[in-house]
């Protein structure tokens, strides 16, 4: 009885090992539809919020050239900005993505396209690269709060 009984308990402490690490590629998978899901999103240049809301509270973004935007308010305002110039749109395709063994962090890369007005006024349409660090909220969320990027207008 008593080998029966640590036999069950080495059983159950190797079963909620196992559960405790996430399946790899079923979480990149996730992130990635995450991301594209942003992109979806800031493409439609409409739902400043819904845009936002895929960064956490306490996010850093680092515009090419520009200066370091910290805190989902000032994101929020920035991305306002972006939306209310006439013609700006922007999109991404997730390239290459990577999470942690635990599942809690995660990174992804990409390419946008960005379309502004050029200093003529004339819209200019052009390629940046990026990298977004991200982490799982409470709830279980990816949140990203690491944004950069190169090139754009």
């Amino acid at each position: 009885m008593k080998t029966f009984a640590i036999a069950a308990l080495v059983g159950c402490l190797f079963a909620s090992g196992c559960a405790s690490v996430p399946d790899q590629a079923d979480v990149r998978a996730e992130l990635i539809r995450t991301d594209q899901a942003w992109s979806a999103a800031a493409s439609e240049g409409k739902d400043v919020e819904r845009v936002v809301s895929f960064w956490a509270d306490d996010a850093t973004i680092v515009p090419d050239g520009g200066a370091v935007i910290a805190g989902k308010g000032a994101i929020r305002a920035y991305v306002a900005g972006a939306f209310a110039i006439p013609g700006f749109r922007i999109g991404w395709t997730t390239e290459q993505a990577s999470v942690s063994r635990d599942g809690t962090m995660g990174y992804t890369t990409g390419t946008s396209t960005i379309t502004a007005p050029g200093a003529d006024g004339q819209l200019v349409t052009s390629s940046a690269r990026g990298v977004a660090i991200w982490r799982r909220d409470a709830g279980g969320e990816w949140k990203c709060v690491y944004d950069a990027w190169n090139g754009g207008p």
